[in-house]
This record gives C-alpha cells, sequence and structure tokens, in this order.
C-alpha cells in the first residue's frame, strides 16, 4: 500500500487515513477548514477540483452519502489519493480522477453537480514569482497548470442551477475572488476569515456561493482562530482535528 518516502496519517475527527509523503504536497489546515465549512447535503454529486492526494474528498466523506468524484493533475498524487480510497474502503463513493482541469469535461457533464468544492493553487504565477524548487509543491502552490479563473469557470459549468461551490483561498486575493464568482453567475453567500490565533490578521479565507443566486443575502460569519493565545489549537480547531 505504502511507496518509499510515504507514510500514513490520521484525521481522528473523521476516522480517517491518508496516505502522505514530504516530497510531495501534504494535506494542511487548509484542507481541514474547507471539508467543515459548506452546507454538504445528503446525497447527490459532490466534486472535489484540484484534489491534491484527496484530503478534502476524503474528510467530507463520512458527513454524507453523496458521490464524490476528484480531480487532480499530478499523477504522483492522484495515486496516493487512490490509494488512500482503498485505505478507507470508500471504493463506492469517491472515485479520484487524473485529469486536468482543462479536460473536465470530456468525463463530466455540465450542470450535475450538487457541490464542488476547491482548495486551489494560492500564488499568482509570474517569471519573477519565488516557486519551489520541488515541481509537485510548486504546482500545488503557484498558477501554475490552473489560475483562478480556470477554476472559477469549471466549477460554474459543473454546478447545477442553485448548486454550492466552496473555495479556501487567501484574504489579499478577496475582491479579484468575489469578481470572478459574480462574472460566472455564482453569487457569494457565506464568507469567513481564519485567523492565526485573536490579535493577528486574517490568513485563510473561506467562501461558499451559489450558482444563479441572488445578490442579496451574503452573510460574514463570526472569525474563526486557528490557535488560542497560549498556542494551542482553538476549540473549534480541535473539534475538528479530533472530534469532541
Amino acid at each position: 500500500m505504502l511507496r518509499k518516502g510515504e507514510r500514513i496519517d490520521q484525521l481522528y475527527a473523521e476516522d480517517i487515513q491518508i496516505i502522505q509523503s514530504s516530497e510531495v504536497f501534504s494535506f494542511s489546515i487548509d484542507a481541514v477548514l474547507l471539508a467543515n465549512f459548506p452546507h454538504i447535503q445528503k446525497r447527490g454529486q459532490i466534486i472535489d477540483l484540484c484534489a491534491g492526494n484527496g484530503a478534502v474528498g476524503l474528510f467530507l466523506s463520512r458527513k454524507t452519502s453523496a458521490k464524490i468524484d476528484q480531480i487532480e493533475l499530478q499523477p504522483r498524487l492522484a495515486d496516493m489519493g487512490k490509494r488512500s480510497i482503498q485505505l478507507n474502503h470508500l471504493e463506492n463513493q469517491l472515485t479520484m480522477h487524473e485529469l486536468d482541469l482543462k479536460d473536465t469535461f470530456d468525463h463530466f457533464k455540465a450542470d450535475s453537480a450538487d457541490l464542488v468544492v476547491c482548495n486551489p493553487p494560492y500564488f499568482k504565477e509570474s517569471p519573477t514569482s519565488k516557486k519551489n524548487p520541488n515541481l509537485h509543491l510548486a504546482i500545488a502552490r503557484h498558477e501554475i497548470h490552473a489560475t483562478l479563473e480556470d477554476v472559477v469557470n469549471v466549477a460554474a459549468k459543473l454546478l447545477k442551477m442553485n448548486g454550492r461551490f466552496a473555495l479556501v483561498h487567501r484574504p489579499d486575493r478577496f475582491l479579484e475572488i468575489i469578481d470572478c464568482l459574480r462574472a460566472h453567475r455564482i453569487a457569494p453567500k457565506r464568507i469567513q476569515f481564519v485567523y492565526p490565533k485573536p490579535g493577528k490578521e486574517a490568513n485563510v479565507l473561506l467562501i461558499e456561493g451559489i450558482k444563479d443566486g441572488k445578490n442579496e443575502g451574503l452573510r460574514f460569519l463570526p472569525p474563526l482562530y486557528t490557535y488560542d493565545q497560549s498556542g494551542n489549537y482553538s476549540s473549534a480547531l480541535q473539534e475538528m482535528l479530533y472530534g469532541n
């Protein structure tokens, strides 16, 4: 089951095991935050874009009976995701597709998804941007193969009318994200900023929108803190990571 340099990590709250490697992108708190953020329907179709090693879809699987399809470009990460699905005996619910985002509609129908989630590359690609020399990490963090526009465009086309899109990103791109969602007929509905601890600036943005939703009704949720003043996980994070 494990290849060289790999390990099995556990998300205790959801009783999920996940194959990881320090040589490629491992899931972070962002994946846990995203899996706990959107309204999740009990049935239907969920699609996880830029799925990496499959963390978000795996964590979502414990909250719903919906079918979950995951799309990941990098062969090594997709392979790890496929083996994590087997490790958790979730083959009947989850499927990992090794696929470029641009080829999504060769395999999926438009207007078919009830929920699309994405933990995308956060950083704009430019000739001067400083990238990780590890290509796996560079692709996961920088918009080398998929831009914000690509992600939102694909999500909007995948979603049924009134389907939901949930995204985790960086606060400094907030206005760009709002503009992009609205340009693709996704009305922002719920926004939450995540802070490292009280007194610090937000470093994570969670946002959920509805395809063809009305413009009114946008809600800003209470701030979420990753750590408390003592440097321990906040009670909210403790619950997401370890359960009650």
